[in-house]
Order: C-alpha cells, then structure tokens, then sequence
C-alpha cells in the first residue's frame, strides 16, 4: 500500500508523557523514522509543536483515551492537521507493545490515510460543551439530593411528597425550611401552603404530623444548603450559557420548534455537534455518531438482530427524553409514528425511532437553515393509503363484518 502522507507523525499521549514517532518518506521509498519523547506541560508541548514543525510535519495522528489527548489537541491545533483517532479502532496486534511502537504504529497508520478522524468541534464549541455538560452533572447531583432529603422525610414520618405535587415547590421548600428551623406544628406548616395546595389543608397537617428529631433538623440544614448551593450554581452556569450561544440563537430557535426539545435541549445540541453540519456526510451519519439507529449485522445473507452502536451518550439521552415528549404532542407527525410502531416493535424500539426522526430533523434544520414544518398525525396514512386500506378492511372482517368500500367525493 502507497504512502499517502509524505510526513506523517504519531503521538502516544500519557498523562505525563508523550512519545512521538515522525515518518518521513515518499511513496513508494522506506520512510525515515525519529521518536522524542516530551512532557504534557504546556512548555513542553510547545517544544513538541516546534520540533514537529521543523520536521515539516503536516499531518498528526493520535487516540482518542480519556481527556489526556485535549491538552495536546489544544496546543497543536491550527499548526497541523490533527487526527483523533478512537482507539478501538486503531489498536495494533498484540505483542511486544511498547509506548514507541505505539507512536510507530499510529504514525504509520496516518502516513497511508488509515486512520478516521473523530468529530471534534471547534474551540467555541468546544468551551460551550464543557459548560452545559458540567450543568448538566450539576442538575443530575441535585436530583440525587433531593431524593435523599425525600428519603430523610421518610424516617421522619413526615408524608409531604403524598400530598405536594412538588415538594420543592414555593410551599414545599418554605415548609422544609420551617422544619429545618424547629417548627413542630402542623397547623403552622400547613398555613405556609400557596396556590392550589391550600386546598389540600387537612391533608397537608396530616402528612406533616411527624417525630421530628435532632439529627433530622441537622441533615435536613445540611441538605437546603447544598441544594441551594446547586440552585445558585445551575443559575450561573445558565448565564454562561446564554451569554455563549448569542452566536447561535437563530439555530436555537430553530430547534426549539420540534416537538419535544426546550431551549435547555437545544443548547446541549449545539453544544455537542456544533451549528456546521460539515463534519458529517449527512444526516444519517450523525445519528449514528449519537448511537440512535439500529447497527448492522449480517452473516450468511442472513440479518441479525442489530442493536444501536455505542455513541454520544448525553446527546442519545437527551433525544430520547425529546422524544418521549414529542410523542404527547397531539397531532404530531412524532405521536403518529410512535404508536404505528409501538404495536409492531414495543414501546422502547419505537421511542428510539422516533429519537431517530428528531436527530434527522436537527441534521436538515442545521444545515439547510430551514424551519421545522410538522407533517402531521395524517401524513403516515396519506403515504401508504392503500396499505392502510387494506390493513383496516383485514381488520374489520377478523371481527366477522363484511366490508364494501365506497369512496367518497373527497377521496375520490
């Protein structure tokens, strides 16, 4: 196999370390070979990017494991053309693997084009990514907090959550905050209710007839403090946020126009693939970079049971929560979909198709610039008309009625 990479360099990235191997060469001709290995400081990387490029290095290849390959990504990034590789695939035959002959290895992949490059976003994107997926672990935190105030409510008898729709609510936290400070009376407790939950008074005093003690005024300090501690952070990470997706506000609101995705969705999305769709063929390759469609599997011209590829992992939730609710939309062509393929492949299959749709339907808004246009609950029907017809005629004589079609003015 030809060369395609006159001078080509692999990095074998640690944590403190790297080892990099150059190749160069012709194609055709046995390439030249020098391995140095460098620290991860930014001093050193510097002299890594100025020992490269004294070399004429043009193409740099290294795996994607773990985050220790973003400081060096950070450092050679407009210098070179960077390939992050997933280092499953690049994994070299095993035996005598040293970190040398990994860097050899890698460097000799790039040098003949074998190595796929991984999607990696520009540095906006990049620095808005970090911010929403922190948010995002800060608003996972404060769900496992409440559920153990919750619990801690539990062993104090106190039955709040039976009766408030959300504890953590105006009244609730007003009320969790009056235990926290020694306030025994239910009658008291009660009275802090606002909005619809004062109708609820007799029940409230009931669930907050507790036994109260010590340790639980104790815990339960602890905890408001930690979740308005979250509260406050979420609200500063959310500034941020906003503040960096001015740029992108045009393809937000663009998002926000399908069914099932909020503005909170629609600034995870731009954050984890961007606004350019350049980086993906098309749409198609982007939902199997998020892991939402059926992977292949085919042995002996037979079709196995493919299941979907691993991929983004927050951005797969996130569709699926998307399509969760798209498909409580009344009149969507989202709600149409799901239940035609609910009854033929279960719920689960079905909402993972319709996330499928959603990340189609993000692909062509992105790129094209276009506004999203529902087709309605109708518009699976008037495409398989006849194939309806006849499902509903077979349908109709199972349960013993003869069926004679006449079509009407409209249909004809």
């Amino acid at each position: 196999m030809e060369a395609m990479v006159e001078r080509a360099c692999g990095l074998d990235v640690h944590q403190r370390t790297v080892v990099a191997c150059v190749l160069v060469g012709a194609a055709g001709a046995r390439a030249s070979k020098e391995v140095r290995t460098f620290g991860t400081t930014v001093r050193e990387l510097e002299l890594l990017r100025e020992w490269l490029s004294e070399r004429g290095v043009t193409h740099v290849g290294m795996e994607s494991t773990g985050v220790y390959w973003k400081p060096v990504y950070a450092v050679l990034e407009g210098s070179f053309e960077l390939i992050v590789g997933n280092a499953h695939h690049i994994s070299r035959v095993p035996g005598r693997k040293t970190d040398v002959r990994d860097a050899e290895w890698i460097a000799d992949l790039v040098r003949h084009g074998l190595v796929a490059k991984s999607f990696v976003p520009p540095k906006d994107i990049r620095e808005l990514r970090e911010l929403t997926r922190f948010r995002h672990a800060l608003v996972r935190t404060r769900a496992d907090e409440r559920n153990r105030l919750l619990k801690l409510l539990e062993t104090a008898n106190i039955k709040l959550s039976s009766v408030a729709t959300n504890v953590f609510g105006k009244s609730g936290m007003a009320m969790l905050r009056a235990i926290a400070r020694g306030e025994q009376s239910p009658e008291v407790l009660a009275s802090l209710a606002r909005g619809l939950l004062r109708k609820k008074h007799g029940a409230l005093q009931e669930a907050l007839h507790g036994r109260i003690g010590e340790h639980h005024r104790l815990l339960l300090n602890v905890q408001i403090g930690r979740l308005d501690a979250l509260e406050s952070d979420v609200k500063v990470l959310d500034d941020a946020i906003a503040q960096r997706m001015a740029p992108y506000a045009s393809q937000q609101r663009a998002l926000e126009e399908i069914p099932g995705i909020g503005a909170v969705s629609a600034r995870a999305i731009v954050a984890e693939i961007g606004a350019d769709m350049s980086a993906f063929p098309d749409e198609h390759h982007l939902a199997a970079w998020i892991g939402i469609c059926p992977g292949n599997h085919e042995s002996a011209g037979k079709r196995m049971a493919g299941t979907s590829r691993k991929g983004n992992a927050l951005l797969r939730g996130m569709l699926v929560e998307a399509a969760l609710a798209g498909v409580r939309t009344k009149g969507s062509y989202f709600r149409a979909k799901y239940f035609r393929l609910k009854s033929r492949c279960g719920a689960k299959r079905a909402i993972v198709a319709v996330a499928h749709k959603i990340a189609i339907a993000i692909y062509r808004l992105l790129a094209d610039g276009t506004v999203y246009r529902d087709l309605g609950e109708g518009y699976l029907d008037a495409l398989h008309k006849t194939r309806t017809t006849k499902h509903l005629v077979r349908r109709l004589e199972t349960l013993g009625f003869h069926v004679q079609l006449q079509p009407t003015s409209a249909g004809a």
